[in-house]
């Protein structure tokens, strides 16, 4: 199933809009969804998800084609098979899904690694993205489109639906969009933050927020807010220290109404709390010049 979800949608003093989406859809239009370049994003990991967790996901719900489009030429397929020819495409698509399953659990007994074996049942998989993006425009002019794939057109849809229904909260100076870090319970919060006295208020979500963010490529949405706080506070601090900076871009502030300078990174009117970060771009490689 395909769906879109606004986590946190905000805008600034001066109307600039940010929004974050959960989204979920099949693994085979991932490689179309990455082609947008101005979006910040952390996805489900096969190399992260244990074989027989992914196998069960794909048997409760296999990602299958949304409209079976007969042969033509072009890249668009205008006209669905018939409804016999259909059920016939459908068995075949669920043998190969099965067979891939049976490779996989395979390749599991010879004790291949999970980033191996996963691979076989990818293209049967769904998955989990967290987007975030102060720009739309291109991607619902090329997505939610006649003419774009079937499946990616219908989450182009839906997430433009979501878009235009919402109603983005308005920020202030020194306050920030918090992608899952502002629905807390205040109690373990407060005794966490007693526990840490190096830390803020702010500091804390911030924390909060980058993990939650983090696990969004090897979790549930159902588990993602569980308030563990201390696990949020060493989960970002090891992304931090080992240079893993994409999860700390879906959390940001907005630009003072006064800064000339509207565009960092590539959101505009929003400083990501990635670029906050000392040394956010790691240089130490072995190329050498």
């Amino acid at each position: 199933m395909i769906t879109a979800k606004i986590i946190t949608d905000s805008k600034n003093i001066i109307g600039e809009r940010l929004t974050t989406f959960l989204l979920v859809y099949p693994r085979f239009i991932h490689s179309e969804f990455m082609t947008h370049r101005m979006f910040s994003r952390n996805a489900a990991s096969s190399r992260a998800i244990p074989i027989e967790k992914m196998i069960k996901a794909i048997e409760d719900n296999p990602a299958m084609p949304i409209h079976w489009g007969k042969i033509q030429k072009g890249m668009q397929a205008d006209v669905e098979v018939d409804d016999e020819t259909k059920v016939k495409a459908k068995e075949i698509w669920l043998n190969a899904m099965k067979d891939a399953i049976k490779h996989s659990r395979a390749l599991a007994g010879l004790e291949i690694h999970k980033q191996i074996a996963n691979r076989l049942t990818e293209p049967f998989a769904h998955m989990m993205t967290l987007v975030t993006a102060t720009e739309w425009e291109n991607f619902t002019a090329l997505r939610a489109h006649k003419d774009a794939q079937p499946e990616i057109r219908d989450l182009g849809y839906k997430m433009l639906m979501e878009y235009n229904l919402s109603i983005p909260k308005l920020l202030q100076d020194n306050e920030w969009h918090l992608p899952f870090g502002d629905e807390i319970d205040e109690e373990i919060f407060n005794t966490t933050l007693n526990n840490h006295p190096e830390l803020t208020d702010i500091g804390l979500k911030l924390k909060i927020a980058t993990a939650r963010c983090a696990r969004t490529s090897y979790t549930t949405p159902e588990t993602l807010q569980k308030h563990n706080y201390e696990s949020d506070i060493r989960l970002h601090d090891e992304l931090k220290q080992n240079g893993h900076f994409s999860p700390f871009e879906h959390i940001a502030e907005p630009r003072q109404q006064w800064a000339p300078i509207r565009w960092v990174g590539n959101f505009k009117g929003w400083t990501q709390y990635r670029k906050t970060l000392l040394g956010e771009s790691r240089t130490d490689s072995r190329i050498k010049k």
